[in-house]
């Protein structure tokens, strides 16, 4: 069973966040918390929708309007899905990375363009010094 699997009844549900079940279905009637239906329309609640009721009622006690906090929901859910395609797309790239033969490797030249350079070159090593002073316009 994972955190999305619709297995509480209302009551169920009322219990576990701490309210009672009139709040659930007003809750389910303004769409800040949508439970899953069965075939004969009953509600079915996730460990995700009682955590969900239970900030809902965090957000309440502190006097967010209930328009406020379906704005903080959806935004939570909007954070959490980029959260997840970051992380489906840092993986990939991290897979392309290794597995693409001839990989490019870049450099800063001197003036601070990028350049490209073959795998397994480096770049020359300097060592000249460079003094720096300041111009008047600096010092003013």
């Amino acid at each position: 069973m994972d955190e999305n699997s619709p297995v509480f009844a209302i009551a169920m549900a009322a219990e576990l966040a701490g309210m009672h079940p009139q709040t659930l279905r007003q809750y389910d009637r303004l769409g800040l918390v949508s439970p899953t239906r069965t075939a004969g329309k009953s509600r079915r609640y996730s460990m995700r929708n009682v955590v969900q009721l239970r900030e809902i009622a965090r957000l309440s006690a502190e006097g967010v309007s209930l328009e406020g906090i379906a704005r903080i929901l959806t935004l939570e859910n909007q954070v959490s899905a980029l959260a997840g395609r970051v992380r489906e797309l840092e993986s990939a790239l991290a897979d392309e990375l290794l597995n693409r033969p001839n990989r490019r490797v870049f450099a800063a030249d001197v003036q601070g363009d990028v350049v490209s350079l073959k795998h397994g070159t480096r770049t020359a090593r300097r060592t000249e010094i460079v003094i720096w002073r300041p111009t008047r316009a600096e010092l003013d």
